[in-house]
């Protein structure tokens, strides 16, 4: 019989010329074999002979090809998370690089590739199931094939290793790998749950009660692997119509759930293999709401120059239509009715996003029609943009913005529910998607009662902070309406009026925010103060101070590495394997003069620390100490301002894609430094190959085929 499920325990045999992967609680099952060196793949009839079992994993992550090998990468321990309808979640913890053969090269970007990825894997926080597609939501999987393996059935956008199971994929699907792996015409069934899919984002699962009613309430919040990346250095759309900093967040309320808590402790029902009956012969519901957020659709980027606010820059929207179009036509596929949110301020720097964002859906809805609404503190409060008469697919499309700085400033964060009041139309018609478990079936599916036929997509500049605040209000007010419609609270009750399971929810969505924040920014999320205790407070506004100076310190000194390690880990960036030893990816190509004058502004600031608090002898000459003070004052003065005004040639870029904007940020800066009287003459002097060297690592590597 064929087996759809992950296996849940493989061991891992090694020799010298092979690696073998076992399940033993499943011993009529083919073993799966990757030769050495070579990473060819085959299935073999029961275990081989002459290989040395290694240890016992938790699944396969991938396959991934560097410079100089092949790496088995494998899951050495998980965390469990929580049950979801009788499925046990968890949680990678560590991780182990199987290499295909023994390096007899030393190469310095292999080591630099090898820290990249295990860096990304030690702090990305990534979800996986045996049984369980966290990939899709509910309502997902109550469409899905349930005769498809389980990998089959994951949501492409949320599959993070999928690029990494490529080699496996192709070996499963009988294809031909871009690895070169030998075709074998037949999928190869066995091959089918050595594949395991990985989530990335947030999960939280716990069970609780309301009003004397037990449930279990979970959070899942799921980052799309196109288009992933780090703040300043993915904003917009792409070419693909995949937009920057995407998730899906779904809130999750399952009754009558006799499943087990996190540690495997039995509960109050039976369960096998993931088959639930509930408490007391009721049958199992669950209610979920998903909501996502995205960057705007349009070409747009943020400019690093060690300034605190970078330079925006932003392209036609004419440019956009056609891939915005694209990007809208997979959500209104996906989640029928999309309510464009829009938070972005309507003064300074960020109106020119928001205009952009209105002209774009001007242009593509049919018969646009606006409205407008003010009071005494702004000309705008809120602004909608949709179809007066709905004729074609894109006039599902409703924009609705939002004055959010100006209505919740001076600490009014109640202020929000006026967007509340706005939406609650569409909130009310878009529903939410209500399944009831059926007792019958054996593949443990839902009876659909309702879906949900409308998302609300949400957005700031980061589609961060203020987003989070908004979704946290609209989750809220959909569980009310929930618990509701199901008679565990009454008309005009609402969930908050619990208040321990008020300070729950809050408490998970606020940590939703930070691990959605920490992911893409650095640090944690700004104002959930307010998303944990409903006050905007000292200490709060202490913390957001601190998490803005982190992110500015981080966004330009640390980003490039973190961008650099998820353009490798998701096939943005494919190493190449000529010119091993020759071409270096990571050497810095700045010319000499450029990389020291950090650190004479170091040196120079600390001569003049010593000298101003160095005690000096009466009878020795004073002038001498002073005017070395002063000169090298002056020479970090200089130093300084020579920084501020190139800044763009001391942000840590990324190395292996780096922006094309970054590329001409820096021969522009590097253009004017020769044209410099002063410095011009050494920086041509001595830099080490053309202006275009520090590219030249572009050609390094193919461009994203997945």
């Amino acid at each position: 019989m064929r087996n759809l499920l992950p296996f849940r325990d493989i061991n891992v045999h090694a020799s010298t010329s092979h690696y073998a992967f076992t399940s033993p609680s499943s011993p009529s099952a083919q073993t799966l074999v990757i030769e050495r060196p070579s990473g060819d793949i085959r299935l073999n009839d029961g275990a081989l002979l002459g290989a040395k079992r290694v240890s016992s994993i938790a699944g396969i992550l991938g396959i991934v090809k560097l410079r100089l090998d092949k790496y088995i990468i494998v899951i050495t321990k998980a965390q469990p998370m929580g049950r979801l309808k009788g499925h046990m979640v968890y949680k990678i913890m560590a991780t182990e690089f199987l290499p295909l053969r023994e390096r007899t090269l030393h190469d310095s970007d292999e080591d630099t590739y090898l820290t990249l990825l295990k860096t990304l894997l030690k702090t990305g926080p990534m979800y996986f199931s045996y049984s369980f597609d966290i990939t899709n939501s509910f309502q997902r999987q109550a469409a899905s094939n349930p005769s498809h393996a389980l990998w089959q059935r994951a949501d492409d956008r949320f599959f993070w290793n999928r690029f990494i199971q490529t080699d496996l994929i192709d070996f499963a699907m009988g294809a031909t790998s871009a690895s070169g792996l030998r075709p074998h015409g037949a999928h190869q069934t066995g091959a089918d749950p050595f594949i395991l899919p990985v989530m990335f984002g947030m999960m939280r699962i716990t069970t609780t009660r309301i009003k004397s009613t037990p449930l279990t309430f979970a959070l899942i919040t799921r980052r799309s692997r196109h288009r992933a990346g780090t703040r300043y250095l993915t904003r917009g759309i792409d070419e693909h119509g995949h937009v920057a900093n995407f998730n899906e967040t779904e809130q999750t309320v399952v009754l009558n759930d006799g499943t087990t808590d996190a540690r495997g402790m039995g509960g109050g029902g039976s369960m096998q293999d993931g088959k639930v009956s509930g408490f007391d012969g009721q049958d199992m519901q669950v209610m979920s709401y998903v909501q996502t957020r995205g960057s705007v659709p349009v070409y747009w980027a943020e400019v690093s120059t060690l300034r605190y606010t970078p330079d925006l820059q932003i392209r036609g929207v004419e440019t956009a239509v056609e891939v915005a179009k694209s990007h809208f036509d997979e959500q209104i596929r996906l989640y029928g009715d999309n309510y464009l949110v829009n938070l972005v301020n309507q003064r300074g720097r960020e109106v020119r996003v928001k205009e952009a964002y209105e002209q774009l859906v001007r242009t593509i809805v049919s018969v646009p029609t606006e409205s407008t609404q003010s009071n005494h503190a702004t000309s705008e409060k809120i602004h909608i943009v949709e179809a007066s008469q709905p004729k074609q697919k894109y006039d599902r499309l409703h924009y609705v913005y939002f004055d959010f700085h100006n209505e919740t400033k001076g600490l009014r964060w109640h202020r929000a529910q006026l967007l509340l009041d706005q939406l609650k139309d569409g909130l009310v018609q878009g529903q939410y998607f209500r399944g009831v478990d059926m007792p019958g079936d054996l593949q443990g599916r839902l009876e659909v009662r309702a879906r949900q036929t409308a998302v609300v997509r949400t957005n700031c500049m980061d589609c961060l902070d203020r987003t989070n605040v908004v979704q946290t209000m609209l989750a809220r007010w959909t569980l009310t309406r929930q618990l509701v419609d199901i008679g565990i609270l009454r008309p005009g009750e609402a969930a908050d009026d619990d208040a321990a399971f008020k300070v729950l929810f809050r408490n998970i969505w606020a940590d939703n925010a930070d691990i959605v924040s920490r992911t893409y920014s650095g640090t944690g999320a700004l104002k959930t103060d307010f998303t944990r205790t409903g006050e905007r407070t000292r200490a709060g506004a202490l913390q957001d101070l601190n998490n803005s100076l982190t992110r500015y310190v981080k966004n330009n000194f640390g980003d490039g590495p973190r961008q650099d390690a998820f353009d490798l880990f998701l096939g943005a960036f494919q190493p190449d394997s000529l010119g091993i030893g020759a071409t270096q990816v990571f050497v810095d190509r700045r010319p000499i003069m450029i990389q020291a004058i950090p650190y004479v502004l170091a040196g120079s600031f600390f001569l003049v620390l010593v000298s101003s608090l160095a005690r000096s002898n009466p009878e020795t000459m004073i002038w001498p100490l002073r005017l070395f003070t002063i000169i090298c004052l002056l020479i970090g003065m200089w130093c300084f301002r020579f920084i501020y005004t190139h800044g763009v040639l001391y942000v840590n870029w990324p190395k292996l894609n780096t922006p094309r904007w970054a590329n001409e940020g820096y021969q522009e800066a590097m253009g004017a430094i020769r044209k410099d009287k002063f410095i011009g003459p050494f920086v041509a002097r001595h830099e080490r190959g053309a202006s275009s060297a520090r590219i030249s690592h572009l050609e390094e590597g193919k461009k994203r085929i997945q």
